[in-house]
């Protein structure tokens, strides 16, 4: 299985950024995807997630309202759109695939830097 993440980069604060991180190498019909984060210096942090057929998602009390996940079954792609960044949002995203079945994320993607300028 790999996950190809990309999209980030460098915006101001209010700005918007879009993630995708295209799935490959089997089947996800028993799968979630989810987006995490990781500030320098900091633990680990979900953001958000979304079931394979698009129906449920669930975000993290600190991006509701701000990023949107979605995904394209055709692709394998999920998409995270963020808009109105704030500094606090600056991190390295990692999309994981979640098995659940078992509840735990088997498959990491390599990360995507975003960094918000106050």
């Amino acid at each position: 299985v790999q996950l190809q993440a990309s999209g980030g980069g460098s915006v101001q604060a209010g700005g918007s950024l879009r993630l995708s991180c295209a799935a490959s190498g089997r089947t996800f019909s028993n799968y979630d995807m989810g987006w995490f984060r990781q500030a320098l210096g900091k633990e680990r942090e979900f953001v958000a997630v979304i079931d394979w057929s698009g129906s449920s998602t669930h975000y993290a009390d600190s991006v509701k309202g701000r990023f949107t996940i979605s995904g394209d079954n055709a692709q394998n792609t999920v998409f995270l759109q963020m808009n109105s960044l704030k500094p606090e949002d600056t991190a390295v995203y990692y999309c994981a695939l979640r098995n659940r079945l078992r509840n735990e994320y088997d498959y990491w993607g390599q990360g995507t830097q975003v960094t918000v300028s106050s």
